[in-house]
């Protein structure tokens, strides 16, 4: 009898690597291991009340029945209210702007509608290791782009680009504030990337999720807000999920070009056709009305990122690359002179903390590990203090500079 096989574009898909260090976790946990995870990008705020009174309130009013598939319009015209309120953009809700079920779905939908078969995407490296599949599935190839910590971060310049650029190449995927390296990109490195974009005939798809969490009076520039030509080659990626902690709502948004955001529409309709009505309207309630709450979870998060930084200070072979934005600080481990995904190992086995191996982000998070505090309180007390001494117990073989 003939055995059903996949697709060879499916079988190209791995598992990500959360999802592969979380099979770990389980399996650990089944033999009575306590485990403390540093691991997932999930904040452990709830969801602010106004925001969860909108959608019983919906509810209550009956808005259970199909959404419009292009986002209900009072969400696209939240959106771009928020649009032109936070990033200084004009966007059309009727015509350039979609909602999607999260943001995953979004660079989902805009790469099957901007790649051709074959056609190269441009992916800076450390790169979030999710970006990969969805490039495969829409019938593109993946091009690494390698970075290096310079000057005490991840650093992504024009010279990188060049070196990696082919005529093959068609999208570039840009991340700001970058996961996992908790990098920000200013103005004049975008207007650089911009530049490069714009001569390079690309497009430039631009996922800006954690935008709300930046630190240190940092700005978050939007790409498409640099110049006009840009605007017509950016596809802005964004969702509620960091921002008002709503992962599990799955509501997200894109923003670009009519044409772009109809082919991508064209993507949605015969896929996910977008979050429930009483999720949207939730959604508009939650862009449209007070921001004190994001202020407030901001506030939290910078004091958790001193907290990682505290305590991981002044451990031989090992530094904090402090992040300027996100939930995620990465831990230069390369003076230990073990690869990461051992010392990930290392970290969960022996010390019952789980962090992520910087090299599942590719080659250039080699000698990295993310560390993750979207959590707060007792849990990452408890994960940092388990974390340094597992990486104190490891016996550096050269110093790092931070």
């Amino acid at each position: 009898m003939a055995i059903l096989q996949p697709s060879h574009r499916v079988a190209r898909l791995r598992p990500t690597a959360v999802n592969s260090v979380l099979s770990e976790v389980r399996d650990l946990q089944s033999q009575g291991v306590k485990l403390v995870s540093l691991l997932r990008g999930e904040p452990d705020f709830p969801t602010p009340p106004h925001i969860v009174e909108a959608a019983e309130r919906a509810l209550r009013q009956g808005r259970t029945g199909y959404a419009d598939n292009r986002g209900e319009a009072p969400l696209r015209a939240a959106i771009a209210a928020k649009l032109g309120r936070d990033n200084g953009l004009d966007y059309d809700p009727d015509s350039e702007i979609l909602v999607t079920t999260g943001a995953t779905f979004g660079i989902y939908a805009a790469l099957t509608a901007l790649l051709n078969e074959g056609s190269e995407v441009l992916l800076p490296e450390p790169v979030y290791d999710a970006y990969h599949s969805p490039v495969l599935l829409a019938g593109g190839q993946v091009r690494s782009v390698p970075c290096q910590i310079r000057a005490g971060r991840f650093a992504l310049d024009v010279d990188d680009l060049e070196a990696a650029w082919t005529p093959q190449s068609s999208v570039l995927l840009l991340n700001t504030p970058w996961n996992p390296t908790g990098a920000v990109f200013s103005r004049a490195e975008l207007e650089a990337i911009g530049e490069f974009v714009c001569r390079r005939n690309l497009a430039l798809l631009c996922d800006e999720i954690y935008e709300a969490l930046i630190y240190d009076g940092i700005a978050h520039v939007s790409p498409a807000s640099l110049s006009p030509e840009l605007r017509q080659r950016t596809v802005l990626v964004n969702s509620l999920s960091k921002t008002y902690s709503m992962t599990g709502w799955r509501a997200g948004y894109c923003a670009a070009p009519a044409g772009i955001i109809r082919a991508m529409f064209l993507v949605l309709q015969q896929s996910s056709r977008g979050p429930a009505t009483f999720v949207q309207d939730a959604a508009a309630a939650a862009l449209a009305g007070p921001q004190r709450c994001v202020e407030e979870m901001l506030a939290a998060y910078a004091a958790r990122r001193a907290q990682v930084c505290e305590a991981l200070g002044g451990l031989d072979g090992c530094c904090v690359v402090v992040p300027q934005g996100g939930f995620f600080a990465m831990v230069d481990v390369r003076g230990l002179g073990i690869s990461s995904l051992e010392i990930r190992r290392r970290l969960m086995h022996e010390h019952g903390v789980v962090t992520m191996h910087g090299s599942a982000y590719g080659p250039s998070g080699e000698g990295t590990l993310r560390v993750s505090f979207g959590a707060g309180g007792a849990a990452l007390s408890a994960g940092l203090d388990r974390l340094r001494a597992g990486l104190a117990s490891f016996h550096p073989v050269k110093a790092v500079s931070p």
